[in-house]
Parts: C-alpha cells; sequence; structure tokens
C-alpha cells in the first residue's frame, strides 16, 4: 500500500466542513465519487466500527475508528474487506491500512488533509476521483 495525502482548502468552519463529511446524505453525495453508491455504517465514536460500502456492487470496508477528535481529526484503521453488503469476507486488499481526516483552522477558513493507505493497484484511481471528491466536499460545505 502507498500512503497518500491529499488537501483542499475550504471556505467556511471547521464544524461545517466535519457536518458535510458525515452527514449521511453530505457523506454519499461526496463518497460517491470515489466508489459508486458509497454509504456508511455505524457510530461515528472512538473506539467503534463502522462499515463503508458500495451500494452498486456490496463491496467495502469495516473499520475501527481508532481515534476521535470531533471537528478536528478521525483516524479509521481498516480491519476487514468485505462483499455482499458487509456480511462476507473476501481477499485482503484495504485490511490493515489506515485513513485519516484532518481540518485546521486556515485564515477564515479550513485546510481539511485526507490521508490514506492505497492499494498499489489502485493509486491511478484514486489519484483521479479523490481530489474530485474533496472538490465536492468543498462545494457542499461552503454552500450549506
Amino acid at each position: 500500500m502507498e500512503n497518500t495525502s491529499f488537501s483542499i482548502s475550504i471556505n467556511t468552519s471547521r464544524e461545517q466542513v466535519w457536518n458535510t463529511l458525515w452527514h449521511d446524505k453530505t457523506f454519499q453525495d461526496w463518497a460517491s465519487i470515489i466508489d459508486e453508491g458509497t454509504y456508511k455504517k455505524g457510530d461515528l465514536k472512538e473506539g467503534s466500527e463502522m462499515e463503508f460500502i458500495s451500494s452498486v456492487n456490496g463491496y467495502g470496508v469495516t473499520s475501527k475508528v481508532e481515534t476521535l477528535r470531533p471537528q478536528e481529526y478521525v483516524l479509521f484503521r481498516h480491519r476487514a474487506d468485505t462483499q455482499d453488503s458487509g456480511q462476507q469476507a473476501r481477499d485482503d486488499e484495504w485490511t490493515g491500512g489506515s485513513e485519516s481526516y484532518t481540518l485546521t483552522e486556515q485564515g477564515d477558513g479550513t485546510l481539511l488533509v485526507l490521508t490514506m493507505d492505497i492499494p498499489r493497484e489502485q493509486e491511478e484511481t484514486f489519484a483521479e476521483r479523490v481530489p474530485k471528491a474533496l472538490e465536492r466536499i468543498k462545494w457542499l460545505s461552503e454552500n450549506a
């Protein structure tokens, strides 16, 4: 896996960006740019597990919320690759990797940094799609 960071400056508060990231409706909006039909299950609480699943192909990951500082930082540790909408295990692709979201005040706005471990065979796809998802997060946050 390759550890990669993406960032974007957003002209609104950390609170608004955080809400855009994790509110079900807006999460599905921006996350579907990366993997069509993506939704989440579970509670965003430190120590809990969340599932991120594609409604299109049923593939996803089960992740532990390893560190949580609301409106500032969250670190997910991917514990299992799943299929059939989270009902069955599949070959490890993302297992063991991490994904973090860091929100830092930047003047009157927020700097969002997404750092993630990406399987080598997915690097090109994510290099294309993640910046588009960040642009969508920016638009959703600034136009809320």
